[in-house]
């Protein structure tokens, strides 16, 4: 299996830097609770500076929204929407270990995280624009079209597994009590992007080899090295 982001969608964002991980072997019965609650911390203390709207990795995230023709206080990234929730709140809701882990440490860093589970993947998977015939499946069960143009995660059979680039994720590869084999990546727009993806990805894979049997495989995706390939 490929990730990859499509030549134009480097064009369009040069400054754009992405970390990719695979690891086999997931299950729900982790306790992960400890490392949520200190990368949580992290995040409420920096959010106690400043709100999140203020912060670069976010700054950047909305700047990337508004180029791509949508309004980024009604579209908000991943991370800008679990650190407003998390704000308002003071915690995020529990959903599986991995997806808890995977959103504390987006809150941590400000940077989206996306987890697919691969088996759900047909094929390659890839960042691009959508030609507007691709399906989409809500959490809901719905089935929607992506709109002509938008950015989207798409796989060989022209399934979008994310919308609007950041902002949604699909219900058809979420991570759930059966996923074993997952793909995660995440991606940032700011000037200091390329320190701080590879900070998230090394604290991601060693936080997922503390919690499962897994020996994470890792990239650094860039356009120059724009391809992560790996067996799932």
């Amino acid at each position: 299996m490929q990730f990859s982001h499509s030549d134009a969608m480097w064009q369009t964002f040069p400054e754009l830097r992405a970390g990719g991980l695979h690891a086999e072997g997931i299950h729900a019965a982790a306790d992960v609770e400890a490392s949520v609650v200190s990368f949580s911390s992290t995040a409420a203390a920096r959010l106690a500076e400043a709100p999140e709207g203020e912060f670069p990795e976010i700054q950047a995230w909305r700047r990337g929204f508004s180029r791509m023709g949508l309004k980024p206080t009604q579209y908000r990234c991943a991370s800008e929407a679990l650190l407003r929730r998390f704000r308002q709140e003071q915690a995020l809701p529990r959903l599986h270990p991995l997806v808890d882990l995977c959103n504390a440490i987006s809150l941590a860093f400000a940077i989206p995280i996306a987890v697919f589970d691969t088996e759900k993947i047909a094929g390659d998977l890839e960042v691009r624009r959508a030609g507007g015939d691709e399906s989409y499946l809500t959490f809901g069960g719905e089935n929607e079209h992506p709109e002509p143009g938008e950015v989207i995660f798409a796989d060989g059979e022209g399934r979008a597994h994310a919308r609007r680039w950041t902002n949604r994720q699909s219900g058809l590869s979420a991570v759930r009590e059966t996923t074993r084999s997952v793909l995660i990546v995440a991606e940032a727009l700011h000037a200091s992007a390329d320190w701080d993806i590879g900070r998230l990805v090394a604290t991601l894979a060693d936080a997922l080899a503390l919690h499962w049997p897994v020996s994470p495989r890792t990239a650094m995706l860039t356009s120059v090295s724009p391809r992560f390939e790996f067996q799932a």
